[in-house]
């Protein structure tokens, strides 16, 4: 045990750590393929890398998408599928999984770029303190306006000192993120309860208790933002947030302020977000980010009213 211990310290000295790429999906059939592509190419270390795949329920070609490129992938590769648990349950799969020392999350529908991983692992491996941290929002263009306000909303939305007081409840989101398994594993990992949305709040408000700290790396990445985002997708994405935010909100009752999902508090913020990315950006749409900001708490109280009544 001590021999496999100091070789394991040894390859570390000499190429990095070992890292776990988790991607868990459910119906990604329309994107896994650009995913898994963006994995592949990266220039972390191939023999440092595990990928785990965790299929919940996919009703369409999502896992046999994956099975097909399993045999092109370079680095070792294990697969799960289940009937519908919950995305807090398939993250537990990859976690139970994993033998890196970091799991870097990848959703179903990112491209990260070929240095994504390891400008994450440099951060953490000088950042022994931090348990999360992630890139930033890519702040390109997306097929559309809706893509492009969208992104520039997720992106505003992080431009915070993680450090600070006003962090604290303040989400990083998994995709996109790396955790520190050690961490991860002192906290029991992800809550299988919450099988929707939320996991990953829940989650870093538990590791922060338990002392880590979370951060910002200046790497990017772009999301489901990319693509023709249409109005309906936007209300059914924020209407679940919405539906799955009571559970949270049971278990975490300062995880979100009801008063800042209110619309007038929400104009306002989307308001003070636009002149953010209107500096960085110098586009005039960003403006329109005060409308995109109505919208999407209207959908969210509609989800979070009608769970609540049900």
């Amino acid at each position: 045990m001590h021999e496999i211990k100091r070789e394991v310290i040894l390859i570390e000295k000499l190429h990095g750590a070992k890292i776990s790429v988790g991607v868990c999906v459910r119906n990604c059939e329309k994107t896994i393929g650009d995913t898994i592509e963006s994995i592949m190419k990266q220039d972390y270390p191939h023999e440092l890398t595990e990928v785990i795949f965790v299929d919940d329920g996919s009703s369409d070609r999502t896992l046999s998408i994956i099975k097909d490129f399993a045999s092109k992938i370079d680095m070792s590769v294990k697969i799960f599928h289940h009937k519908w648990r919950g995305i807090g349950y398939s993250r537990n799969v990859v976690v139970k999984n994993a033998t890196g020392k970091y799991i870097v999350w990848v959703d179903g529908d990112m491209k990260i770029p070929c240095n994504y991983i390891s400008k994450l692992v440099e951060f953490m491996e000088k950042h022994p303190t931090v348990g999360i941290a992630k890139g930033r929002q890519s702040l390109k263009p997306g097929a559309n306006l809706l893509g492009t306000l969208e992104a520039y909303s997720r992106a505003a939305s992080r431009m915070i000192n993680y450090q600070s007081e006003k962090s604290k409840f303040k989400s990083l989101g998994t995709g996109g993120s790396i955790y520190r398994l050690e961490a991860l594993k002192k906290i029991g990992g992800f809550d299988k309860r919450i099988k929707g949305y939320g996991e990953d709040f829940d989650a870093e408000l538990r590791i922060k208790e338990n002392g880590w700290t979370l951060a910002i790396v200046d790497v990017y990445f772009s999301d489901y933002e990319r693509f023709n985002l249409t109005l309906g997708e936007l209300w059914t994405r924020y209407w679940l947030r919405g539906y799955h935010s009571s559970f949270l909100l049971q278990k975490n009752k300062d995880a979100i302020k009801l008063y800042k999902m209110l619309p007038f508090v929400a104009a306002m913020a989307g308001l003070l977000d636009s002149i953010k990315i209107y500096r960085l950006t110098n586009k005039k749409s960003s403006f329109l980010m005060t409308i995109l900001y109505l919208l999407k708490t209207a959908a969210w109280w509609s989800g979070y009213i009608h769970n609540s009544f049900h």
